[in-house]
């Protein structure tokens, strides 16, 4: 099973510009996850401080109980290893071809012999589709055929954790379904722990189990797929929807009285951007038929079931009606089973606090009725 990553407390600023602050989560051991957010929130800043390649100001990132942050450089390049980065350009040497791109991290972190490293290479590029290849150069393929390429690279060391930075990018929607994909199969065959940075919704929406936000500076949520999907917090839900609407604006902090003129556009019937309603539980990608179950997935929902009676009674019922037949015996519900309960004697939802309550620099506009706990501001930390 892929590495447990632990991040506790993490802060990152260049200068007087704080990026994020205080952002703790844990990404559970082999599953696949997502992080969202809109452009400029730092969201490949965060990854490149998982591994290293940034100091944060302050905080853990614990890996097989090493804190990358603290650790010597020494143990930081043993750590290293557990991980394998797909970059959003993929990031191949352009004067090397497909095969020696990939083989590179062979060369240079092991001593194996030139037929082992073949063997391995040609393994990968079978995996990611790319047999055939091996001779071409970066600037010979296409986009798509890079960060396949970069993919390859990232898996050849058998990663316990993979890293894959806005993975679709550049791509058009059916390669970026193939990717998709490809992740998933990846997931069921390795067990690998996957952290995933992107802006693509349906990706977001199908692939991970576990989905978080970044805006503001801060981490807004980050939970089970089941929990974000059928979350009522304003950021959320605007973003899923690609609506104008909401507290993120074009440069993402937006003012009131924005919000206000935009509110009453949309009331007189000006379009705001969104075509269809995306909330709700979607089917997750399944591995393709002949791979192994993703172990994962039953993790995963376990651990939502247990948290069940904390939230909203709609996404209580919402996770219900996405079980299968069977899940809904296995943990004792049934759809519309909410409707039969006494509004008295339902349980509480988790508590709510006003985030937005207190007014960021600028008279920006509030996030109402936030379901997330603002982390505390430590010494220095900028709004």
């Amino acid at each position: 099973m892929g590495a447990e990553v632990v991040v506790e407390g993490l802060t990152k600023s260049f200068g007087r510009q704080t990026i994020w602050r205080d952002v703790t989560l844990t990404l559970p051991p082999g599953e696949v996850s997502v992080m969202l957010g809109p452009s400029g929130t730092g969201k490949s800043v965060f990854l490149k401080s998982m591994i290293g390649l940034l100091k944060p100001d302050r905080g853990k990132c614990v890996i097989n109980g090493v804190d990358i942050v603290s650790c010597s450089e020494r143990k930081l390049y043993d750590v290293r290893k557990l991980f394998g980065v797909l970059f959003q350009d993929g990031a191949l040497f352009g004067s090397m071809n497909l095969f020696d791109n990939v083989a590179f991290p062979l060369r240079e972190h092991t001593r194996k012999s030139e037929t082992e490293i073949r063997q391995i290479v040609l393994e990968k590029m079978e995996m990611v589709g790319l047999t055939g290849a091996e001779r071409k150069l970066p600037g010979e393929i296409s986009g798509g055929m890079r960060k396949r390429a970069g993919l390859a690279r990232a898996l050849v060391l058998d990663p316990e954790i993979i890293l894959c930075d806005e993975p679709d990018s550049g791509l058009d929607p059916v390669r970026t379904a193939y990717l998709s994909q490809l992740l998933i199969d990846l997931n069921a065959q390795i067990d690998a722990t996957i952290l995933i940075v992107t802006h693509n919704i349906n990706l977001a929406r199908t692939v991970p189990d576990n989905l978080g936000m970044l805006f503001r500076r801060e981490l807004v949520m980050f939970g089970p797929r089941e929990v974000l999907l059928t979350s009522d917090e304003p950021v959320v839900e605007q973003f899923l929807n690609g609506r104008r609407i909401g507290p993120i604006g074009m440069s993402e902090e937006k003012d009131t009285a924005t919000m206000a003129a935009e509110q009453r556009l949309a009331d007189a019937g000006h379009h705001d951007g969104s075509t269809e309603d995306v909330r709700g539980v979607v089917p997750q990608l399944q591995p393709t038929p002949g791979l192994p179950e993703r172990q994962g997935v039953r993790r995963r929902k376990d651990r939502v079931m247990s948290i069940l009676h904390t939230l909203p009674p709609a996404a209580q019922e919402g996770i219900i009606e996405s079980l299968t037949p069977a899940e809904q015996q296995r943990y004792g519900v049934h759809p519309h089973m909410m409707a039969t309960v006494p509004a008295g004697h339902r349980p509480s939802p988790t508590p709510r606090s006003n985030v937005g309550s207190e007014r960021i620099q600028g008279d920006l506009a509030d996030i109402p009725q936030s379901q997330w706990q603002p982390p505390q501001q430590g010494p220095g930390g900028g709004a």
